[in-house]
């Protein structure tokens, strides 16, 4: 698989009106009504929701959740609004790629352990191939996924073999990489690991499941998250999750996140391979 090639890195104002001319933020496609069902359906307990983290009963009202996701995401904060277009604020996705940059930083500077994970490859696998390089470029040490490992009925219903492409971590199956939300496979990874003697990872940066069920295992996480996935915001407000990127982890041009790659690179001090 050929890498895409990245433009220079733009300012912060250009990456801001990319974001919203792509709808990466801005008036995502995510719908309103979607957006409020999910955090129901999150603070009723549906553990499919909570992607890997371990929520208690602390948020079992949706109100509290939508404060969350207004702040931290910027939907519209007024539950009144409860049909038709959400958005995300394009200035809290950069926020975060700032705040992720600075962890990315610190792991190229110590040579940290890294794994590289996503649940949503349709969208953001070069996203995350391209730090995966730009890190290895920089002397840290890519966690390599150990063979054979394989996940039964995930939280999601999700299923399937365990691998890395492109020094990314992804669920296969039937020779295609699966969209998940579940945690299980970082947390067979993780298992695999320890088995083995191996050290866990110093950072894991990733989406879904896979960041929540890191930092839930106590690793240093990092990661991406649409507006209908509230668990990880939760989790970084709470301190689980060192940071959650807001943006619309699917448009229809998985090219388009070729800016917001090139920045997040730059700001972290690293090369662009």
């Amino acid at each position: 698989m050929a890498l895409m090639s990245l433009p220079d890195a733009p300012s912060r104002p250009d990456l801001v009106d990319h974001l919203v001319r792509t709808r990466i933020a801005g008036d995502v496609a995510t719908p309103r009504e979607g957006n409020l069902r999910h955090y129901r359906e999150l603070s009723q307990g549906n553990l499919r929701f909570w992607l890997g983290l371990d929520l208690g009963d602390r948020w079992t009202d949706p109100a509290d959740v939508l404060a969350v996701m207004a702040e931290r995401a910027g939907v519209v904060a007024d539950p009144a609004h409860t049909h038709g277009q959400d958005r995300i604020d394009p200035e809290l996705t950069v926020d975060g790629l700032d705040r992720m940059a600075v962890e990315l930083r610190k792991a190229a500077e110590s040579g940290q352990r890294v794994l590289v994970a996503t649940g949503h490859p349709g969208g953001l696998l070069e996203v995350h191939s391209r730090t995966a390089a730009a890190l290895r470029a920089a002397g840290c040490d890519i966690v390599t996924v150990p063979p054979g490992l394989r996940t039964g009925e995930g939280d999601d219903g999700s299923y399937g073999n365990v691998q890395q492409f492109c020094d990314v971590a992804v669920l296969e199956r039937g020779a295609t990489l699966w969209h998940t939300h579940a945690p299980q496979p970082v947390r067979q990874i993780l298992d695999a690991l320890e088995r083995a003697g191996e050290a866990p990872p110093d950072l894991v940066v990733a989406d879904h499941g896979w960041a929540g069920g890191a930092a839930q295992r106590g690793v240093h996480a990092v990661g991406y998250a649409d507006c209908n996935d509230p668990a990880l915001f939760l989790g970084e407000a709470e301190g689980t999750l060192a940071v959650a990127v807001p943006l619309d982890d699917h448009v229809t041009d998985p090219g388009a996140y070729g800016p917001l790659t090139a920045y997040l690179l730059a700001a972290a001090g690293l090369e662009l391979p």
